[in-house]
């Protein structure tokens, strides 16, 4: 009878010791994916508040509430026949930030339009607003009443949707205190929220939707 030959212990330990580095290196590989994600949805809502401010200061407006953009671009530009309030009154403050399609013209959904056209953001000026590393939207308003969590102080408001519990904490750390229920940025439950109760630290779920707005 052949004898039958099997694996030896030293084999078999050299197989168990690849199979931990493979996995070693797909976890370490998504621990840098998701790491990235949050990198890139903190640049997208500092660079959108600087994109802002800077439209602020060379227009003496600020996007969406400038009553000059008309006259400035023409009829590629988003304007409001009317507005309530009035344009021109310092505040993107109608329209919730949700709304960031410029072919239903609210001072909030104008806002992408206005900073496009300036050249403070790429992208074409007649297009939604941009969307985040998360899958969801950015907004940008001046009040908590139309910008997504309570409590957030200052009159320029950036708004992210969609964004993972576990981007939660990681965000709010990079961007403010770490605590999503203080300071300038905080976060509630809900892919689209407009004006409610923070969520409590302990209370994050990781694979659950949140809304994260930061006042500037």
């Amino acid at each position: 009878m052949k004898k039958q030959a099997g694996f030896t212990l030293v084999e078999i330990a050299i197989v168990l010791v690849i199979i931990g580095l493979l996995l070693g290196g797909v976890l370490k590989g998504q621990e840098l994916i998701e790491s990235a994600k949050v990198k890139n949805i903190a640049q997208d809502m500092r660079s959108i508040a600087v994109a802002v401010m800077s439209y602020q200061d060379k227009y003496r407006a600020m996007p969406g509430d400038d009553p000059n953009a008309r006259a400035r671009w023409g009829d590629v530009a988003c304007a409001l026949e009317s507005a309530t309030p009035p344009l021109g009154d310092g505040l993107i403050d109608q329209g919730e930030w949700t709304a960031n399609n410029p072919s239903t013209p609210t001072k909030a959904s104008c806002v992408w339009n206005h900073l496009r056209l300036a050249g403070l953001l790429t992208g074409d000026p007649s297009a939604v607003g941009p969307s985040n590393a998360d899958g969801g939207i950015f907004g940008v308003v001046s009040t908590v009443a139309q910008g997504g969590v309570a409590g957030i102080p200052g009159t320029l408001i950036v708004c992210a949707g969609s964004i993972r519990g576990r981007h939660v904490i990681p965000l709010d750390a990079m961007l403010d205190n770490g605590i999503p229920d203080t300071g300038s940025m905080r976060a509630a439950a809900g892919t689209q929220v407009i004006n409610k109760t923070a969520v409590a630290l302990n209370a994050v779920v990781d694979s659950d939707p949140y809304t994260v707005c930061m006042g500037f």
